[in-house]
């Protein structure tokens, strides 16, 4: 039995647009002699477009881990508008998409579809071949580019943060475009994030910030200067490492690789181990933000693995050129049953990626599995944080769950508290490409405040010292409420 609903279609559109137009032409009932196969696997018919012959499309879910969408369009999109419109369509009215045999011509795409499949597994399986030498190279050139991160660094240090201008954060721009030719691209956004602290909204050099403002900028400075130090020591003793080992592998055991911008491909993690079979994911939150860093739109999705609630990221980059051709993510609101799981190196709220997937509706039986693994301690959790965040490249803002008794004011500030009565200061602030939240929580149920679950992430005041946590969504017996959207 074929199931698809309004928010699978949603999600497979590869833009806003697509999903927009594709809905639009399901409305205008553009779509004639739609069928669906005897198995219920295939959705094909005729959608007509401008012209005279009207175009072939269909929607094979024989894998339904891997849908593949055919359509004659000439559109450079996977699925495009007519293959969109084709399953809003039979959303609308199944009824009218009749039985019928595939066609001839779909079906030898589909055997041959099955074909790539099997090759492309077996593939998966042979040891890569990588070019030594070439790989030498390039970590020498990595270590040179640490060399000139290091002396660039050291600048920043002699400089001063408070004599900071506009010629010198031009300069650092200039020189840290060196980092990217050295293989080195973490190192680069990293230097950028230290001078976009000293920009406006225009992202020019700001001269007019105001005391308080500063204060909080020279914090925030201060952290990333010991980052930069932190990514100069280690990277080079990463390095070294690795040309000392005649495999040359990356290190797996820290997130270093990923800092410098070592591309993780999914045959690497899976001969580290990083692979794990048979998970099943609830999306948290989302959000897409503009990363002028990195130079790349970023959609980050916030994840629980439902057997062992432990808190996940994906990271979708699409690069300034090429934002056209590469599918937008979005929100996801069933639970993404994966069979092999690939989790990059790292400690919290580690990268995953998977090939396929496949989906099932959300059950009373996830919203448990979530509060019995959320975190009802919180001075034990807060002492954890503390000690990770002395590392200087460890994960600054970690995502985690928590069990409260309830949420309240105190004082006018909203305070989240645990069973023993153990309180932590709720806060609008966070990473910037996170909405505020904490004035929607008025609006909220009242039984939403007391003894659920809070999707949450910390944060250290460095000038307070003080932990902090930001509310992206509060989870209860039968729904999630996303506070971030």
């Amino acid at each position: 039995m074929l199931t698809l609903d309004e928010s699978y279609v949603d999600a497979a559109a590869p833009n806003a647009d697509a999903a927009k137009n594709g809905r639009a032409l399901m409305l205008k009932k553009r779509f004639l002699n739609c069928h669906i196969s005897n198995d219920q696997t295939l959705l094909f018919g005729q959608c007509q477009g401008s012209g005279k012959v009207p175009y072939d499309c269909s929607c094979d879910f024989s894998r339904p881990e891997s849908p593949v969408h055919r359509c004659s369009c000439p559109s450079r999109l996977f699925p495009c508008k007519h293959c969109i419109g084709l399953m809003y369509a039979y959303l609308q009215n199944a009824k009218v998409f009749t039985v019928a045999d595939v066609p001839e011509a779909l079906q030898s795409k589909r055997e041959k579809a099955e074909v790539r499949a099997e090759k492309k597994k077996e593939e998966s399986t042979k040891p890569k071949k990588v070019n030594k030498s070439a790989l030498v190279k390039k970590i020498h050139a990595q270590l040179d580019g640490i060399s000139l991160l290091e002396q660039m660094t050291q600048n920043l240090v002699r400089i001063g943060i408070g004599n900071m201008n506009a010629k010198s954060v031009q300069e650092i721009e200039e020189r840290a475009k060196q980092l990217g030719d050295a293989y080195l691209p973490g190192a680069q956004a990293a230097l950028r994030s230290y001078t976009s602290l000293f920009a406006s909204d225009n992202g020019d050099f700001n001269d007019s910030i105001s005391a308080s403002s500063r204060e909080a900028i020279y914090s925030d400075a201060l952290d990333q200067l010991a980052r930069l130090s932190a990514m100069v020591k280690q990277g080079r003793s990463y390095l070294e490492k690795r040309l000392a080992d005649p495999e040359l592998k990356p290190e797996t055991d820290s997130g270093i690789a990923a800092w410098l911008g070592h591309a993780w491909q999914l045959t690497e993690l899976q001969d580290a181990g990083l692979v794990q079979n048979d998970a099943e994911l609830m999306q948290l939150a989302f959000n897409t933000h503009d990363d002028a860093a990195r130079l790349e739109m970023v959609d980050t999705g916030i994840w629980v693995e439902l057997l062992s609630g432990k808190i996940y990221t994906t990271k979708n980059y699409r690069p300034y050129h090429a934002l056209k051709f590469i599918k937008e993510e979005d929100s996801f609101f069933q639970v993404a049953q994966v069979d092999q799981l690939y989790i990059y190196p790292g400690e919290l709220n580690q990268r995953i990626r998977w090939q396929s997937a496949k989906s099932r509706v959300l059950e009373p039986k996830d919203y448990a599995a979530i509060h019995k693994q959320s975190h009802a301690d919180f001075a034990t959790l807060t002492e954890s944080i503390k000690n990770n965040l002395k590392g200087p490249l460890s994960e600054k803002q970690p995502v985690y769950l928590l069990r409260f008794k309830q949420i309240g004011k105190i004082n006018e500030q909203y305070v989240i508290e645990d069973a023993a009565g153990n309180r932590i200061t709720l806060t609008d602030q966070g990473i910037p490409e996170e909405p505020r939240s904490l004035h929607l929580l008025p609006f909220l149920p009242t039984e939403s405040l007391c003894n659920q679950t809070l999707v949450g992430r910390f944060r250290h005041d460095l000038d307070t010292r003080r932990l902090e946590v930001k509310p992206l969504g509060i989870i209860t017996e039968h729904e999630i409420i996303r506070l971030t959207l």
